[in-house]
């Protein structure tokens, strides 16, 4: 695997207890940063799943300590702008300054567009878009305010790429949406010197794809991807990615490797968009 060096620098990564989120915050302590571990928490009534616990947050934030670093653990809702106000104040007090943002938080439920009821909907947007948004409003002004540049990384999915059938109307709008801010953001911060991307993962082997296949059956993700264009994963069909896999990528477009490179969406999900 690439090495890459983070020494000195401070990411912020949001969904932090489980899952990408944790992978992520793991990894850019390997390569020598302090993390700052968010996460709500909770769960919702709409999320068939079980979402990040407060004791995985913490095993997070141990992890990352682990690795030599040092971890802030904060509980947050991304969805609600002063709660994310208050977790970059105090990232910012407790380290001096945040250099990375890895816009990880997101959920899923599963509804027809016609069925889909109206906090379904709220839920998965208020989560997976307006929590990019405010959480790059707000790590974006201190980028601004730094003045030494910055890196952002979004969470789009290969739901951001095409239409997904059997239930994710609110789910692929929330994603498209995550590519269409990435490109606008990487516009308006380029003159600070910050660069904004997204990853499009594929199917993970994480708490959500096991949530979600325990909630609606064993073949929900791959007959919703056969629907489309044929199984997830092109080398060895209906095998999932591992967070790891999400995570290098994560590591690229937050290091100087990738300096040169802004507002695009990088999709790994094993050829799945080629079909």
């Amino acid at each position: 695997m690439p090495e890459y060096d983070f020494g000195g620098q401070v990411a912020f990564v949001t969904g932090a207890a489980h899952g990408q989120g944790a992978s992520h915050a793991v990894e850019y302590a390997r390569h020598g940063a302090d993390v700052v571990c968010v996460d709500i928490g909770e769960n919702k009534d709409t999320v068939e799943y079980d979402l990040g616990t407060i004791d995985e947050l913490e095993e997070t934030a141990g992890e990352v300590r682990e690795q030599g670093q040092n971890a802030l653990m904060i509980r947050a809702d991304v969805s609600v702008e002063a709660e994310i106000e208050t977790a970059v104040e105090e990232a910012v007090d407790e380290f001096g300054k945040i250099d990375i943002l890895a816009n990880n938080a997101g959920i899923v439920s599963a509804a027809e567009a016609t069925k889909l009821t109206e906090q379904m909907w709220d839920d998965v947007i208020d989560t997976n878009l307006k929590g990019v948004w405010l959480c790059s409003k707000h790590v974006g002004k201190h980028f601004i305010e730094n003045g030494d540049g910055g890196k952002i990384v979004n969470t789009s999915s290969i739901s951001g790429m095409t239409g997904i059938p059997m239930g994710g109307a609110h789910y692929v709008a929330s994603k498209w949406g995550v590519r269409g801010l990435t490109k606008t953001l990487a516009l308006e911060l380029a003159e600070y010197d910050v660069n904004v991307n997204a990853v499009a993962p594929g199917a993970i082997d994480t708490p959500m794809v096991a949530g979600m296949i325990e909630a609606y059956g064993e073949d929900y993700l791959e007959e919703s991807a056969t629907a489309v264009s044929g199984p997830f994963n092109i080398f060895e069909p209906g095998m999932p990615l591992e967070a790891q896999d999400i995570a290098e990528a994560f590591m690229w477009l937050s290091s100087d490797a990738a300096r040169y490179v802004t507002g695009i969406t990088l999709p790994v999900e094993s050829g799945f968009s080629s079909k």
